[in-house]
């Protein structure tokens, strides 16, 4: 089977040596070899199911053969680390969050010396061959190309699909980790918990709830489509002016002259991380007259946020937490 050349056209994250090309070749004439029963289950089990495959349906729609209870996991995205952490399995390689240089800061202390194999824009598949991963998760990675140099080093599962949801994809990702039972009743306690808080918003329940980053390119605000829109939602909450329509990316930059689309009854606002180029950002911001003149901020209804855990990918504990903040800053 050819090993596509991607030197030419892609980023060097995706380039091979002859030495990684030829492990490559070698790791998919293997994969040709022999093959176990499959099911659809996701027992956890491992003596019962040791040596034995199983099939998922991964969200892009392919079946993928995997082992039962795999131990080696790569996580391409930043929701797969968050799942597999959130169903107590530690990642033998992650890619490196948005605007971070590891994982998440939310994350940082559980990912705590998981190597770093590739960034937002795609895996150094050098790194990922070097993991020696029983299964990799790669997350919403449709670069067909990429993809099949993944697969060519173990089963690669889409565990993302267009809606994002990251829901669906703990659900999916329970199945392949043999975590199915875990996840559910991670997804019970969300749903708990998440009652929980609305119960305790009193006279703040139904409110208007602004999400916005800010960073060297200006401020944006959150849409829906993505995750942090789906956990206000699950809380009842409204959401002010274009934050109601899906934006075209995962964020929507604004102006200054138009900070007024990130007001609401309460704000809450951030950077993707606590040191680095975007740490004092946030300082310049309050100190710009069109925010001092939002409502929110006359009312001391602001809350500063970990943009890694807000605004990004999230997932299963970012939810959670996403719970705890809200409660923190808005509960009775």
């Amino acid at each position: 089977m050819e090993i596509t050349d991607m030197s030419s056209n892609h980023s060097p994250r995706t380039r091979l040596t002859a030495v990684a090309a030829l492990t490559l070749a070698s790791a998919l004439a293997l994969s040709a070899c022999g093959s176990d029963s499959s099911d659809d289950s996701g027992s956890s089990d491992k003596a019962k199911n040791a040596g034995k495959s199983v099939t998922v349906t991964d969200a892009s729609g392919a079946k993928v053969k995997i082992p039962a209870n795999p131990e080696k996991v790569v996580a391409l995205s930043e929701m797969d680390l968050d799942s597999a952490l959130a169903l107590k399995v530690k990642p033998v390689g992650l890619s490196a969050g948005r605007g971070q240089k590891g994982a998440p800061e939310y994350l940082a202390d559980q990912a705590k010396g998981i190597p770093v194999v590739g960034a937002v824009t795609g895996p150094d598949i050098e790194k990922v061959l070097q993991a020696k991963p029983d299964v990799i998760l790669a997350g919403q990675l449709a670069d067909q190309q990429v993809l099949k140099q993944l697969q060519a080093i173990a089963p690669t599962v889409v565990t993302i699909d267009r809606t994002k949801d990251w829901k669906k994809s703990l659900e999916l990702t329970g199945k392949v980790l043999g975590k199915s039972n875990e996840a559910s009743a991670f997804l019970k306690d969300y749903d708990t918990k998440a009652a929980d808080v609305k119960k305790n918003l009193g006279d703040n329940a139904g409110a208007s709830v602004s999400v916005a980053r800010y960073s060297a390119k200006g401020t944006a605000v959150m849409q829906q489509g993505v995750f942090i829109s789906d956990v206000l939602k699950d809380l009842g909450f409204k959401r002010p002016g274009i934050q109601n329509k899906k934006g075209e990316g995962h964020s929507t930059p604004l102006s200054d002259e138009d900070l007024k689309q990130i007001d609401a009854d309460w704000l809450f606002i951030g950077t993707l991380g606590s040191k680095g180029p975007d740490a004092d950002l946030f300082k310049e911001l309050k100190g710009k007259a069109a925010y001092k003149q939002l409502d929110a901020v006359k009312k001391d209804h602001t809350t500063e946020i970990d943009g890694s855990k807000w605004t990004s990918l999230g997932g299963a504990q970012a939810a959670v937490s996403v719970l705890e903040d809200v409660e923190k800053a808005m509960g009775k």
